[in-house]
C-alpha cells in the first residue's frame, strides 16, 4: 500500500480533517502517511476505533522517545520527565505516586470554585458594553488556566508569557520547532518546584512533593518538574479546546442547542461527551514508538516505526458510532477516545469534565442570544497535528 501524503492538503485537512479520515478508513484502519512537511519520516496513523484503542494500549508501542533511537542528538529535560513520556514500569510508579493525590474528593472539592470563576468570568462579559468579543480569551482560556494555577498553587503565573510557552509546545508555529520556549518553561518551573520545596502549602504540587509511597519512594525533583509541566499545560490546552469546540459544534446545530437549553439536567452531560467525539480537543495522540514488528488493522509495522494514533478520526468511525457524522447530543456516550485509552489515559479527565459542563451550561444560561460573529472573518486553526480547534471565536450575545 503506498505511503499516502496528507500534509499537501495542510490547510484544507487543518480546518475539516473528518472527511480525510474518511477517505483513508475506506480503505484500512492503519496507514503509512506523511502528516506534515516536517516530518523526518513517514509515520503510520490509525484512523479505525477498535484498531486505536488497540494501539494506544499495546505492549509493544513505547511512548519513551529516548530509547527509540530516532533523536540521538536530542537534548533531555527535566520537563521530560513525566507520565506522557515513559514506560511501564517507570510510568506505573509515576502514575501511582500522582494518583495519591490526584483524587476524586479534591477535583469535586473544586466545583465550588469552578462556577465561581466561571460566573465572574461571565460578569465580565456581560459588562461589556459591545456585548461581543472572543470566547476563548473571555472564557476558554481564562477558566481552566485559573483552575489549573489554583490547583497547582501558582495563581501568581504571568498568564500571557505561559499561554506563548504552552502555545509553541502543543501547537507550534510553522517551521523550525522552538526550543527556547521549553527551556524558559522548563526554568519556570524548576524555580516554582524549589519555591514549593521551602514554603509549601495546601496545593497540589506541594502535596506531590510530599507524598510518599509504603515504600517511602516519592517523585525526584526532576519528575516533580515534569509532573508540574504535564498538568500545566495538558490540563488547560485540552479544556480550552473542549469549550471552545463544544460552543462551536452547538451553534452550528440550532436545534440540538435548542434541546439542551431546555433540558440542562437531563442532557448536559451527554451533549459534553458528544462535544468530545465529535470534534475533541487532542486530534492525535503523542507519538509512539514501535519496540518491535506487530501487525494492527491488517498492516504490518515495522520495528523501529513510529506510529500515530488519530483519536479524530477513530472517534467518526462508523464501525463504532452510528451516522458519525451527525452531532447527537442523546447519542449513548461509551466508548470515544478523547481522553485516550488504556495506561495514558488522562489522569485530569474528571476535572476537564466538570469544568466543561459548568462553563457550557453557565454561558447558555447567561446569554441566551449567544451565537458567532458572523462578520469576524475567517478561521485560524491549531498547526500542527496535537490540538484540535481554533486560535479565536469571535462572538456575540
Amino acid at each position: 500500500m503506498p505511503v499516502v501524503d496528507i500534509s499537501a492538503s495542510a490547510e484544507d485537512f487543518d480546518a475539516d480533517p473528518y472527511p480525510f479520515y474518511a477517505r483513508l478508513r475506506e480503505t484500512g484502519p492503519v496507514h503509512e502517511v506523511v502528516a506534515s512537511a516536517a516530518d523526518y519520516e513517514p509515520c503510520w496513523l490509525v484512523v479505525g476505533h477498535e484498531e486505536a484503542r488497540q494501539a494506544l494500549n499495546h505492549p509493544a508501542l513505547s511512548k519513551d522517545w529516548r530509547r527509540s533511537g530516532k533523536f540521538p542528538d536530542a537534548l533531555v529535560a527535566a520537563v521530560n520527565s513525566n507520565m506522557l513520556e515513559s514506560d511501564p514500569p517507570h510510568h506505573t510508579r509515576l502514575r501511582r505516586l500522582v494518583a495519591r493525590e490526584f483524587t476524586a474528593r479534591r477535583m469535586d472539592g473544586m466545583r465550588a470554585r469552578v462556577q465561581q470563576i466561571t460566573d465572574g468570568l461571565l460578569d465580565a462579559m456581560a459588562a461589556r458594553p459591545e456585548r461581543s468579543g472572543d470566547l476563548i480569551d473571555l472564557l476558554a482560556f481564562p477558566l481552566p488556566m485559573t483552575v489549573i494555577c489554583e490547583l497547582l498553587g501558582v495563581p501568581d503565573l504571568d498568564r500571557a508569557r505561559f499561554r506563548y510557552w504552552s502555545n509553541e509546545v502543543v501547537a507550534p508555529a510553522p517551521g523550525a520547532p522552538n526550543n527556547t520556549a521549553h527551556q524558559q518553561l522548563g526554568h519556570y518551573l524548576a524555580e516554582l518546584v524549589e519555591a514549593k520545596a521551602k514554603a509549601p502549602g495546601e496545593d497540589l504540587l506541594s502535596a506531590l512533593i510530599r507524598t510518599r509511597d509504603e515504600d517511602g519512594d516519592s517523585l525526584s525533583h526532576e519528575e516533580l518538574i515534569g509532573m508540574a509541566f504535564l498538568l500545566l499545560v495538558a490540563g488547560h490546552e485540552t479544556t480550552i479546546n473542549l469549550i471552545s469546540n463544544g460552543v462551536r459544534a452547538l451553534l452550528a446545530h440550532p436545534a440540538e442547542l435548542a434541546s439542551l437549553r431546555a433540558d440542562f439536567d437531563g442532557l448536559l452531560d451527554g451533549a459534553v461527551e458528544e462535544m468530545l467525539r465529535y470534534d475533541g480537543p487532542v486530534q492525535h495522540s503523542t507519538y509512539r514508538y514501535a519496540r518491535e514488528a506487530l501487525e494492527l488493522g491488517g498492516a504490518a509495522i515495522p520495528a523501529g516505526a513510529t506510529v500515530l494514533v488519530s483519536l479524530a478520526g477513530a472517534d467518526r468511525d462508523p464501525a463504532r458510532f452510528a451516522e458519525p457524522d451527525v452531532f447527537d447530543i442523546r447519542r449513548a456516550p461509551q466508548g470515544h477516545l478523547a481522553f485516550g485509552h488504556g495506561l495514558h489515559f488522562c489522569i485530569g479527565a474528571p476535572l476537564a469534565r466538570m469544568e466543561g459542563r459548568i462553563a457550557v451550561r453557565s454561558l447558555l444560561e447567561r446569554f441566551p442570544g449567544l451565537a458567532e460573529d458572523p462578520d469576524a472573518g475567517p478561521r485560524f486553526w491549531h498547526t500542527g497535528s496535537l490540538m484540535r480547534g481554533v486560535t479565536r471565536l469571535p462572538i456575540r450575545w
